[in-house]
């Protein structure tokens, strides 16, 4: 039998655990070894996801969400603002394909800016 019962606030903070987890070990698999979690730092967040490079080295941001439904807004805010708390050059939101288990298969989205910053290496100033 199925639950209609929403998921609880430990049970959301387990499965954003999990999605995080898999996330930083398909990329430290397949990118870089040091990309690992970060530990949470409250009102200083730098993001869920460490080590993440440019191929010439600026810092990347990775906030990841598994929620039923993305909030682009709110989350591209969270990952701005861990963006400036690590003074990254960009910031990804990945979130969670639900019914697709393979973090290879996970969404990614991002700013235009934050895409320019990946390809070039220099983020854009900002109007």
């Amino acid at each position: 039998m199925t639950s209609t019962r929403s998921r609880s606030r430990a049970s959301a903070k387990a499965a954003g655990a999990r999605f995080e987890r898999a996330i930083a070990d398909h990329l430290a698999a397949h990118v870089d070894d040091r990309i690992d979690r970060r530990p949470k730092t409250g009102a200083k967040d730098r993001g869920d996801i460490g080590g993440v490079r440019t191929t010439g080295g600026g810092r990347v941001v990775l906030e990841c969400k598994d929620t039923a439904r993305p909030n682009l807004a709110q989350h591209h805010a969270e990952a701005e603002t861990a963006r400036s708390n690590d003074d990254a050059i960009a910031a990804l939101l990945i979130h969670k394909r639900h019914g697709v288990s393979d973090p290879g298969r996970q969404w990614v989205t991002c700013t235009v800016n934050d895409l320019v910053a990946l390809l070039t290496g220099h983020r854009p100033e900002e109007h």
